[in-house]
């Protein structure tokens, strides 16, 4: 092999099988990331645990009413897992489907490809806690509004805004 397609088969994006293994086994490890959550009362706080070429690892926490709104992840693949807490996972299914709305109780793993567009929110009493991963690390992230007709983007954000 080729250095040069070498160094191409590394840079490929990680599937969101590989993405949903990295969250289970950080998971499953409390002691590596318990001791920097923080609980924000203005807005979600987050953190980046990992970053690599090919995928990224960010700690969230979510207070009773914070969500993300509908958005999606720039091309990104991703997977995520509530590590504590409970969420709700907001996204469209096909046109005879309409709104999906999946409660997400602790334990609870979600993986997506790179058109995956969705809302997470805290409808629950209590704060939660996830692990996500993305492959390619998050360059950019649009945010949507659902109006009758669909999705419609609002908004478009780069890295440096995080």
């Amino acid at each position: 092999m080729s250095l040069e397609l070498a160094s191409e088969t590394a840079r490929a994006p990680l599937s969101p099988d590989a993405l949903r293994t990295i969250v289970r086994d950080l998971a499953e490890q409390p002691d590596r990331w318990i001791h920097k959550v923080r609980l924000a009362t203005d807005e979600r706080w987050y953190e980046r645990l990992e970053s690599s070429e090919d995928h990224e690892v960010w700690l969230i926490s979510w207070l009773p009413g914070q969500s993300t709104g509908f958005h999606d992840h720039g091309g990104a693949r991703g997977a995520f897992t509530v590590a504590l807490g409970e969420l709700e996972e907001l996204s469209l299914g096909g046109a005879d489907q309409g709104l999906l709305i999946r409660r997400l109780s602790s334990g609870t793993m979600r993986a997506f490809g790179p058109e995956y567009v969705h809302d997470v929110r805290n409808t629950a009493s209590g704060p939660a806690v996830t692990l996500h991963a993305y492959s390619p690390p998050l360059s950019e992230m649009s945010h949507y509004e659902l109006r009758a007709g669909g999705l419609v983007r609002t908004s478009v954000e780069g890295a440096d805004q995080w």
